[in-house]
């Protein structure tokens, strides 16, 4: 057992976390990650009760938690975003919620008024910056058009991106919730290990598949207008739009340490998540 392993145990006895978007795709990660360094799961979602636009519901599913998971259904830089975010956090420092730790994206301009929302709030926050999730290729949208057409049809131009397996988000974000004070007021950037292209990214999963899978980029608007044809309301299309227009301009083509920082070890590769998925079925037709 490594040494944040080790620290996560002894201070994850009797803890309860409140975990948003528990069945989708960082959270459900999260929810695992906690039930197995034993923290009481309270999972957050419209199945249970909770909604993010509903004020009303957060109370009851906030009482008597030790800390929170924070990801929201939107983007975090969406309109209305950092109004929910503060005051959820208000909210959950009203009722003794000691610690959040909020998904947040790296180098989103867009994402930097919930972050300060949340640092407004007055509750024991930390922000995890994450790059572009690995699991993106193979849960989502883009998967089916990987598995279905062969074909991936993307905006990111030859930008490499450091794409990061949301199982190391999971296991950061486990970490800043049971550390006690040692990541208050922090933010964590957190990357994979090496950049890739989209381009280059599908090219290993092709060889993982043995399929002739491509990649093919497109402008942001071109990739607008194909989602507002897919019937995408278009205030939805335009600040998709807008923050792939942030996010694939260059400025992340980067590794970031987070995750050895927090975790003592290197960020899962690429490659090793390509071979696992490929060997479950996931790009198969």
């Amino acid at each position: 057992m490594t040494n944040a392993a080790e620290h996560t145990a002894r201070n994850s006895q009797g803890m309860t976390v409140v975990v948003t978007g528990a069945s989708g795709r960082t959270g459900s990660r999260v929810a695992r990650a906690a039930e197995a360094a034993g923290l009481t799961v309270r999972a957050a979602s419209r199945a249970t009760g909770f909604d993010w636009w509903d004020r009303s519901t957060w109370a009851d599913t906030l009482r008597g938690a030790d800390a929170a998971y924070l990801a929201l259904p939107s983007d975090v830089g969406a309109p209305g975003a950092a109004e929910a975010v503060g005051a959820l956090g208000r909210e959950a420092a009203g009722l003794g919620v000691r610690r959040l730790v909020l998904l947040s994206a790296r180098g989103e301009d867009q994402a930097l008024p919930t972050e300060e929302a949340l640092h407004d709030s007055g509750a024991g926050r930390t922000v995890v910056r994450a790059a572009w999730f690995a699991q993106n290729f193979s849960e989502g949208p883009l998967v089916a058009e990987l598995r279905e057409r062969g074909e991936l049809v993307f905006p990111a131009g030859e930008v490499p991106e450091p794409f990061l397996d949301v199982r190391d988000i999971a296991d950061v974000v486990v970490t800043a919730l049971t550390s006690g004070d040692r990541y208050a007021g922090r933010t964590l950037t957190l990357s994979g290990a090496r950049l890739l292209t989209f381009g280059e990214a599908v090219a290993e999963i092709a060889g993982a598949t043995g399929r002739p899978l491509t990649y093919r980029s497109v402008s942001t608007r071109a990739y607008g207008e194909a989602l507002a044809g897919f019937g995408v309301p278009p205030d939805e299309v335009a600040g998709l739009t807008e923050v792939f227009d942030t996010l694939l301009d260059g400025r992340n083509a980067h590794v970031s340490d987070g995750v050895r920082e927090v975790l003592g070890r290197a960020p899962r590769d690429f490659g090793d998540f390509v071979r696992e998925e490929a060997a479950a079925g996931t790009w198969t037709v």
